[in-house]
């Protein structure tokens, strides 16, 4: 049985860890017993509290300030194919139970004990991200398992994430088993649309909003719908395909607002769905001069504050974005106000709403 590097914690460090956190970070590591200089990017150790007492196997990124995550809590020994296989096997178990068709984030890093790994299913076709050290070095595994497991079409790797970067690994976007003969289909909430798992963003589809889609979806009928941001119609087409009157989706980029069109389309809607390439904030503001007005606007921009230094610049741009969007709300409209910061809780961006109608004398009720 092979021997795993030991990692040790500082006194009383291991509390959080106990209490079910998985990271570590480099300043919990007690560096006159274990040095993290003697660690290589990926590397699996064996994590002991202070007083000597085993916590589990981690796997190492030992540059970066959360230098370590968990993998298992009861193994004193290395991972090997087998375990990795069987995390992918209880993740796609817990996810057939809750979706009845297979589209879905079967992995998704630390939540699953599969830190790294990213894994979204769009049928028989898997998009995938390798966004740590330990999960790039060991993709030939992970590709055998998760072909063993769901039997694809095709696996993509979408190797071209920020985090990558952050483990010193180079970006790549390939088809790493199989081929794409056809278009990728998505199907969500009676909806269907065409995702660019090669050419899109991140892995091609946002699964986070899939029950805030679905709720929004009930409100809808008989309203006028603005989708800021909307990439290739998720809100938007969804919208439509619910009975809204009339959809406009808005987004810079413009394949994301041909994709919204050709979505349109598939789910025939496509006379009640028009996009708008441009510059969000300047849309909003021609929308608002030309007396436009929408019974729901939904603004779901990319990260604004995408680090800690950035929080007061970035939490003026969110707060000029609602106050634009609330301008052209009509009375009783709805707003779906989102955020993929991570330094902007959801107390706090509730607060921004909040302010932002206020300065356009609206009253906002959070329902």
């Amino acid at each position: 049985m092979s021997k795993l590097a030991p990692l040790y914690l500082k006194s009383k460090c291991d509390r959080r860890i106990k209490g079910g956190h998985l990271w570590i970070y480099s300043n919990e590591i007690d560096t006159h017993k274990t040095s993290l200089k003697d660690f290589q990017p990926g590397e699996q150790a064996q994590l002991f509290a202070a007083d000597g007492k085993s916590l589990g196997v981690c796997v190492m990124s030992p540059s970066n300030l959360i230098c370590a995550r968990i993998m298992s809590r009861t193994l004193s020994s290395p991972l090997k194919e087998s375990h990795l296989r069987q995390k992918i096997e209880r993740a796609k178990v817990l996810r057939d139970q809750v979706y009845d068709e297979p589209f879905y984030r079967v992995v998704h890093g630390d939540a699953d004990w599969f830190p790294g790994l990213v894994v979204d299913r769009y049928g028989d076709v898997l998009s995938v991200q390798l966004n740590s050290a330990f999960t790039d070095a060991n993709r030939e595994v992970i590709i055998a398992a998760l072909v063993k497991v769901f039997e694809p079409k095709a696996i993509a790797l979408r190797n071209d994430s920020i985090a990558r970067a952050d483990e010193g690994l180079e970006p790549e976007v390939i088809i790493a088993y199989g081929e794409l003969d056809g278009p990728v289909i998505v199907k969500e909430n009676g909806a269907e649309f065409e995702v660019p798992v090669l050419e899109g963003q991140k892995t091609g589809w946002f699964y986070d909003h899939r029950e805030n889609r679905r709720q929004l979806n009930r409100f809808v009928n008989g309203k006028r719908v603005l989708d800021v941001f909307s990439y290739i119609g998720g809100w938007g087409v969804q919208a439509a395909v619910h009975g809204a009157s009339e959809v406009i989706c808005v987004d810079a980029s413009e394949s994301a607002t041909e994709a919204v069109l050709d979505n349109a389309e598939r789910n025939g809607v496509a006379d009640r769905v028009g996009s708008i390439q441009g510059n969000a904030f300047e849309v909003l503001k021609l929308l608002i001069d030309e007396g436009e007005r929408f019974d729901v606007v939904v603004v779901d921009p990319p990260a604004l504050i995408k680090r800690k230094k950035d929080l007061k610049a970035g939490e003026q741009a969110y707060h000029r974005l609602n106050q634009l969007a609330i301008r052209l709300l009509n009375p009783e409209g709805i707003l779906v106000s989102a955020s993929c910061s991570m330094h902007l809780t959801r107390d706090r961006l509730g607060e921004v709403v909040r302010v932002a109608s206020r300065h356009v004398d609206r009253f906002t009720q959070i329902f």
